[in-house]
């Protein structure tokens, strides 16, 4: 990348920590003022990432992301105050910062990455970071990146724990050369699901504001045939050698996707075909006083934090080997949930293939029930 435009007398002076360095110097620095980055996921990840990004003057930053601000962001979401609680992340971001560094074009994409709008993002921009918290994302990111020639700067969290890299770079391996195929749906729990150390999506964010910055510059060595990963716990990290995949579909010597597919299909999470019921229906039925039977299919930790009030918790990976203690007969309805609705899924196909006859899944699973009662409170 060639030098970029001319630093004003105010990013002298607000930049002079980094013109110090030889490393960086006048020249990075323009480079920097003309480089332009893609944050997927303006959340835990997102947030810290593009703070460091602004603050060191990258000059313009993409943010995708449709979702508004919850009280529960911000025991980690940083970018985010009580004030924010209900706005669109996008435009609480954008306002912070360029309030952070008026020098920087802040670009508000409210809307969620797509097979539909994904390539035009990701070419947008010199670079795309991963910030999201979903699989099907991940691997729509990594299939944008590599199509699109476009490097990806990728990081994850889980509890405690956390891992970066490069992924997409020249000659270097992608997301699918690591994880070529999905988990099964519900193996993994989220960060609402399964919780997440507060610090932990900051220095993961971090890392990856870090290796931008090397790449943007051409310093060092960047993550590219490597993954970091840190535990918290112990402040143990490994770097792991990753090698590009000559089979990889994507990647690979002779790939096989070619353009975007179907992701919520690729890892296993359509649309849900059995019966369902709506949480305004259940919420009818209990007040009629005709209740069907409820079966949470939850961990128990998740289940301790927030509960409908089931009949009966069973855990689905431990359901096909303990049908015997379900509360309910064949002849029951029965009303499944999860978090979301993905498990309660499998679980009601359990159910019907065992012979239960009137199994229904909770449309929306806790989540679409706790709004109901918030907004009927």
């Amino acid at each position: 990348m060639e030098p970029g435009p001319m630093l004003t007398p105010d990013e002298h002076r607000r930049y002079s920590r980094h013109l110090t360095l030889p490393e960086v110097g006048i020249a990075g620095q323009q480079r920097l003022k003309q480089a332009s980055v893609l944050v997927v996921g303006a959340g835990g990840l997102g947030a810290p990432l593009a703070v460091y990004l602004a603050a060191a003057g990258v000059g313009r930053l993409g943010l995708v992301d449709a979702d508004v601000v919850e009280l529960s962001n911000l025991q980690r979401q940083v970018l985010y105050g009580t004030g924010d609680v209900g706005r669109l992340k996008v435009e609480a971001a954008c306002e912070r910062l360029q309030h952070l560094n008026p020098h920087v074009q802040v670009d508000r994409h409210p809307v969620r990455l797509t097979r539909d709008n994904a390539l035009d993002l990701v070419h947008a921009y010199d670079l795309v970071a991963d910030g999201t918290d979903n699989f099907p994302t991940r691997y729509l990111v990594n299939d944008a990146s590599v199509l699109t020639g476009t490097p990806n700067v990728y990081a994850s969290i889980h509890q405690f724990e956390g891992q970066a890299a490069v992924f997409g770079a020249a000659n270097g391996p992608c997301y699918r050369c690591l994880y070529p195929e999905p988990p099964a749906p519900g193996t993994v729990p989220s960060c609402a699901e399964g919780g997440v150390l507060g610090v932990l999506p900051g220095l993961l964010g971090t890392l990856q504001a870090t290796e931008i910055l090397k790449l943007l510059l051409g310093l060092g060595t960047p993550l590219v045939g490597r993954i970091l990963r840190v535990d918290t716990r112990t402040m143990a990290l490994r770097t792991l050698a990753l090698d590009r995949d000559p089979d990889c579909p994507v990647c690979g010597d002779a790939p096989t996707i070619n353009t975007l597919i179907d992701y919520e299909a690729f890892c296993g999470l359509q649309e849900p075909t059995g019966p369902t019921i709506t949480p305004e229906a259940l919420r009818a039925r209990r007040l009629q006083g005709s209740p069907p039977f409820v079966l949470d299919v939850r961990r128990p930790d998740e289940a301790a934090a927030r509960s409908l009030g089931a009949d009966q918790r069973i855990a689905v990976e431990d359901l096909p080997d303990q049908l015997g203690r379900l509360q309910a007969s064949p002849q029951d309805e029965i009303v499944v949930h999860c978090r979301s609705g993905v498990r309660s899924a499998q679980a009601q196909q359990l159910l019907l293939e065992a012979g239960y006859r009137d199994v229904k899944n909770l449309e929306g699973g806790l989540l679409a029930w706790a709004a109901l009662t918030e907004d009927t409170a």
